[in-house]
């Protein structure tokens, strides 16, 4: 068997990593790469059988009016939801209505480290190119000074 880098890292220190990701995902203005990296890392810890799914619950946040349910899955000491197979609803028991019982440490982690801790984990090569803002061509446009803070010019021969 390969030793990888993964092999380093301890399940504690992966726990309090998806718990710092999923925290910042919770209140990110947009927060789909947290929440892919944070199912992908579970989805890993699932197939090595270093987290264990404990059952269903109802989300708190209903889509469109409709219920839904979640997947409850420990890592550690940790309790995370994720969306559940098709598999999930035949093999798990249904616990009803969220239940404040799985709470988790609070940790203190940046997330740039949590990032770090994960992308090692899951072998992910984050793309570092900025998406660059398109220059706007069009004959219609002319760049308006409104909003620019050094508008007035100032006199500079004082």
């Amino acid at each position: 068997m390969k030793m990888t880098n993964t092999d380093t890292l301890s399940l504690q220190e992966i726990a309090k990593a998806l718990y710092t990701v999923n925290r910042h995902a919770k209140t990110a203005p947009e927060p789909q790469h947290l929440y892919y990296i944070k199912k992908e890392t579970i989805k890993r810890l699932l197939l090595e059988k270093r987290a264990k799914k404990i059952g269903l619950h109802f989300s708190e946040h209903p889509k469109l009016s409709n219920q839904h349910s979640t997947l409850l899955v420990q890592v550690d000491n940790y309790y995370f939801h994720i969306p559940p197979s098709k598999e999930d609803f035949q093999e798990l028991k249904h616990l009803g209505a969220l239940d404040q019982n799985y709470r988790n440490p609070q940790t203190k982690m940046s997330l740039s480290l949590a990032k770090k801790i994960i992308y090692q984990y899951i072998d992910y090569k984050p793309d570092h190119k900025k998406p660059r803002k398109r220059q706007f061509n069009s004959s219609y446009y002319t760049p308006s000074s409104l909003g620019k803070m050094d508008w007035p010019p100032r006199k500079t021969y004082r």
